[in-house]
C-alpha cells in the first residue's frame, strides 16, 4: 500500500481529473468517469438500455451535452457550461431561441441567500430547460432580448454503471457503493468515488480477503434501483454494506445506521468511531442517498451510510462552493484509513469456542500472562485474554468483547490470535 501522504495526494488528483466532466445519471461523462476510475482499479462497465423496466422505474433516455450558453442583448456570454458544468440545468432539453429577460428568468435558478454561489439543479424525468447562476449575476442582467443555446441530446441510449469485485474466501459479500451522477461537486460525490476506488485497490493488493467485496459505482437512485432490479440473487449474498459520500471535507465522521440497526456493519463502524473519537452515529431516516434503496422493505439489506459533513446540512452542499478547495488530500486519506479499519474489523470479527472451558486455563506457564514484552498495551492485552476466554462459548463475537470491555478491537483480536496459537480457543464459522 502506498504511504499515506502519497495516497491522499493520488485520491485528490483523481478528484481533480473528474471534477470538470459533465456528469448526470446517463451519458458520456459517466463513461469517462469510469475510464479514469479504471486507471486506479479495474472496472467491469455495464450498459442498461433506455426503456428497460427496473422494479417500479424505467431507464430514461441518455443525455449528452455539446454546448450551452446565454448571451445578453449586447452579445456577451453571461453563462456558459464550459466555465462551470453546474451552470446547465441537468437534463435540459435542446433549445436555441431568442427570449426576453422576463421569460429567461423563468428558467434561471439561483440562491438569494448565497448570492455568490451557483446551485446544482436538475429535472431527470420531466422535460425542462434552464441555467443556474450566481444570484448576484442574475440580478445584474439588463433588460432586453437574450440568445439561449442548449445543444444537448435526449435519445435512446443506456444507463451506465460499473463494478469492481474483489473475490474472497467466501461468496458472502460486502457492498461498497458511491453515486456517480453529480457534476462539479468535489465532496458530494467525487470524494466517495475516489475513496471507494482506492479502497478497492488496497484490498486487491492484499492477500485474499475473507469476504468478497463488491464496489458499485452507479448514478443515484436509478442506478441503485437498476442494480437491485437486475441482481436480486447477488443482493441476497450481502452481509455488510456502506454507501459513501461527502468524505473529503474536514468535518468529523457521520454514520447513518441501517434500517433496523444492530447489524454487524453498524457495530463495526461504531466501534471504530469510538476508538478514534472520530464522529457520531445516527439512526436511519428515509432521506439521503442510496441506502434508501438497499434498506427498502423488499430488500432490507444491512447497508449503512458513511460521510463526514452530513448531506444537506453544510452551506457548500449542492453549490459551486463544493469545489476543489473544499476537499483535501489529508481528509481523503483519513477517510480511507477509517474505511480500511472498518474492513479490518469486519474481516477479523469471529466467534470462538474455548478448548479448555472448565475454569480458567493457566496463562502464566504458557507465557501469556505478565510476560507480554514488546506489546503496545501489555495490561490491555492481558485483560483482553481474560475477556476472550470468558466469552469463548461460541455465542459471542470479538466485537461483543470490544463493546463490553471498552478495549480496542485490535487488542481483542490480537488476544484471540494468541489464545488460538496456544490451542486454548478455536474460531468457529458463523
Amino acid at each position: 500500500m502506498a504511504d499515506a501522504s502519497n495516497t491522499g495526494g493520488e485520491m485528490y488528483g483523481l478528484v481533480e481529473r473528474l471534477y470538470p466532466l459533465i456528469r448526470s445519471i446517463t451519458g458520456d461523462g459517466v463513461r469517462e468517469t469510469f475510464r479514469l476510475v479504471g486507471e486506479v482499479t479495474p472496472l467491469e462497465v455495464h450498459e442498461v438500455p433506455t426503456g428497460t423496466q427496473v422494479l417500479d422505474w424505467t431507464v430514461p433516455p441518455e443525455w449528452n451535452v455539446r454546448e450551452a450558453w446565454v448571451k445578453d442583448p449586447s452579445g456577451q456570454v453571461v453563462v456558459d457550461v464550459r466555465d462551470l458544468n453546474l451552470h446547465l440545468f441537468g437534463y435540459s432539453i435542446p433549445i436555441h431561441e431568442r427570449v426576453p429577460l422576463e421569460r429567461l428568468q423563468e428558467h434561471l435558478h439561483s440562491l438569494p441567500e448565497q448570492p455568490d454561489l451557483v446551485p446544482w439543479r436538475n429535472s431527470y424525468y420531466e422535460e425542462a430547460w434552464g441555467f443556474c447562476l450566481a444570484d448576484r449575476v442574475r440580478r445584474s442582467l439588463p433588460q432586453g432580448e437574450y440568445e439561449v443555446c442548449i445543444d444537448t441530446s435526449l435519445e435512446p441510449g443506456s444507463l451506465t454503471y460499473a463494478e469492481c469485485v474483489v473475490p474472497g474466501r467466501t461468496d458472502r459479500e460486502v457492498l461498497i457503493t458511491a453515486h456517480t451522477c453529480h457534476p462539479a461537486l468535489a465532496n458530494d460525490n467525487l470524494s466517495g468515488i475516489a475513496v471507494a476506488a482506492y479502497l478497492a485497490r488496497t484490498l486487491r493488493e492484499r492477500g485474499r480477503p475473507r469476504y468478497t467485496y463488491r464496489f458499485l459505482f452507479a448514478p443515484g437512485t436509478i442506478g441503485a434501483i437498476t442494480w437491485l432490479g437486475t441482481h436480486q440473487q447477488d443482493a441476497r449474498r450481502i452481509d455488510h454494506g456502506l454507501v459513501l459520500s461527502c468524505l473529503g471535507d474536514t468535518s468529523p465522521f457521520t454514520y447513518k445506521r441501517t434500517f433496523t440497526g444492530g447489524h454487524d456493519i453498524d457495530r463495526a463502524v461504531e466501534q471504530v468511531l469510538r476508538e478514534r473519537d472520530a464522529g457520531t452515529a445516527l439512526d436511519y431516516y428515509p432521506y439521503g442517498y442510496d441506502e434508501r434503496q438497499y434498506n427498502s422493505p423488499g430488500f432490507r439489506l444491512p447497508v449503512g451510510g458513511l460521510m463526514r459533513a452530513r448531506h444537506g446540512t453544510f452551506p457548500e452542499y449542492h453549490t459551486s462552493a463544493d469545489n476543489l478547495d473544499f476537499v483535501s488530500p489529508t481528509a481523503l486519506e483519513e477517510s480511507l484509513e477509517m474505511l480500511t479499519t472498518v474492513v479490518d474489523v469486519i474481516e477479523g470479527n469471529e466467534r470462538h469456542l474455548s478448548l479448555n472451558p472448565m475454569g480458567e486455563p493457566q496463562l502464566g506457564r504458557r507465557g501469556l500472562f505478565r510476560s507480554l514484552g514488546g506489546l503496545d498495551d501489555p495490561a490491555g492485552t492481558e485483560l483482553a485474554l481474560l475477556w476472550v476466554l470468558a466469552t469463548a462459548d461460541g455465542q459471542h463475537d470479538l466485537l461483543a468483547v470490544a463493546e463490553r470491555s471498552g478495549l480496542r478491537f485490535h487488542t481483542v483480536r490480537h488476544a484471540a490470535t494468541l489464545l488460538h496459537q496456544h490451542d486454548l480457543v478455536s474460531p468457529i464459522e458463523r
